[in-house]
């Protein structure tokens, strides 16, 4: 009988958490809803000329000029809301897996290649590191956003700058810890060069535990834009993102219209919650020493 593969075996303990299982199928729902939006969603939130002022405000259930109901009620623009945070949800995912994926290469980058060189460049590169791990992420992407502006690219630059360095310090310590391994000086003695030596033999030793930061930044990075995109400097008001839709709504709920923040607010807890448990329990397989 061949015996199973390590990605099988990692899917079977996987799946014996019935919390994380549940997390991973919203977290794939949500994905899903987000990426047929165009066909589930009963209207365009960016088509403002099918917009209908008089359909503001409107509480959950309302029949619409547009002859449809409104499940979830109505904004401030007079946007569906359902159709609204459908299209918030793919914006919101967008930003978190761009912001991620460019952080991720930048980070570990900076962190493998510190690790390889050693050295006053390996301490230059992480005292630089170090330096911006002293400053909280939010507080860094709020002033860079102030200052680049508005837009899916400032926005993108600014949680990348917010989140690499949480990439480089993990890849420096999973580098440096197999840098001094035998089978990585019996590479380095090869007619190798270094780069190759360090993304086919290190690198794929220093995965692990890039995957589990990679997941928890995503979540960040989502958090971070709704954050930014709440207090007005992240994306404009054109776009629906949740962070913008429970700003739009915000000013509204000592009136009793609060669906039209505490719908968005629970689409974004939801995600961010999901993948954080699913976060957790790849933390838990990858070093079980941190399981709770």
């Amino acid at each position: 009988m061949k015996p199973a593969s390590p990605l099988s075996r990692f899917w079977a303990e996987f799946r014996e958490s019935k919390v994380a299982f549940v997390a991973l199928a919203i977290v794939v729902a949500l994905v899903g809803v987000a990426l047929a939006a165009p066909l589930i969603a009963p209207q365009n939130p960016y088509a403002l000329a099918d917009l209908v002022l008089m359909d503001a405000r409107r509480p959950p259930g309302y029949v619409g000029s547009g002859g449809f109901t409104h499940i979830l009620g109505t904004d401030a623009q007079g946007r569906d809301l359902f159709s609204a945070i459908l299209y918030g949800l793919r914006i919101s995912l967008q930003m978190g897996l761009i912001a991620g994926f460019i952080a991720f290469v930048v980070g570990v980058s900076l962190g493998l290649g510190a690790a390889y060189m050693g050295g006053r460049r390996e301490a230059f590169i992480m005292r630089i590191i170090d330096l911006q791990l002293a400053f909280p992420a939010i507080l860094l992407a709020l002033v860079l956003s102030a200052l680049l502006g508005q837009g899916k690219a400032q926005l993108i630059t600014a949680l990348v700058a917010a989140q690499y360095a949480y990439f480089a310090r993990t890849a420096h310590g999973a580098a440096a810890a197999e840098r001094g391994k035998d089978y990585v000086e019996a590479a380095l003695s090869t007619p190798l060069p270094g780069w190759k030596v360090v993304f086919r033999h290190i690198l794929p030793n220093c995965l692990p535990p890039l995957i589990v930061v990679a997941t928890v930044q995503v979540a960040n990075a989502i958090a971070l834009e709704a954050t930014l995109s709440f207090l007005g400097v992240g994306l404009p008001v054109t776009e629906p993102s949740l962070g913008a839709l429970i700003a739009n709504g915000f000013q509204y709920m000592l009136s009793g219209r609060y669906w039209i923040s505490i719908y968005p607010g629970v689409a974004l807890i939801v995600l961010i919650v999901a993948i954080n448990l699913v976060g957790d329990q790849i933390r838990d397989q990858v070093n079980p020493r941190l399981k709770r």
